[in-house]
């Protein structure tokens, strides 16, 4: 496993909400990372209590962790370790309901 992986792998486990995004969650940077901050304010989560890592800031985390999950695309959410989606996996997921329930919020 590199460094990089090896670096994902511990943010992923260390954290119960985890948001890799463009930007921040008081400033998101794209258009997706935004939305995926909105689903979680409106799943019941504090924007404060999610980690968030702004891939913009380490291109070997914004390259390895499409790798990391096999995922193409920027946000992924993880909750409680657990690989969850993108913006629109979140979307689909919160309509559902299923989303709250994987937060704790249902």
């Amino acid at each position: 496993m590199s460094d990089t992986q090896q670096r994902i792998a511990e943010l992923v486990k260390n954290n119960e909400v985890l948001l890799f995004m463009k930007g921040s969650a008081s400033f998101p940077m794209c258009g997706f990372s935004g939305r995926a901050i909105q689903i979680l304010k409106a799943s019941g989560v504090d924007p404060k209590t999610v980690a968030t890592v702004n891939v913009l800031e380490d291109d070997e985390i914004r390259q390895g962790i499409k790798e990391f999950s096999n995922w193409p695309t920027i946000p992924q959410l993880y909750v409680k370790g657990e690989f969850i989606g993108g913006s629109d996996i979140m979307m689909e997921m919160y309509e559902s309901g299923e989303l709250q329930k994987v937060l704790g919020k249902a």
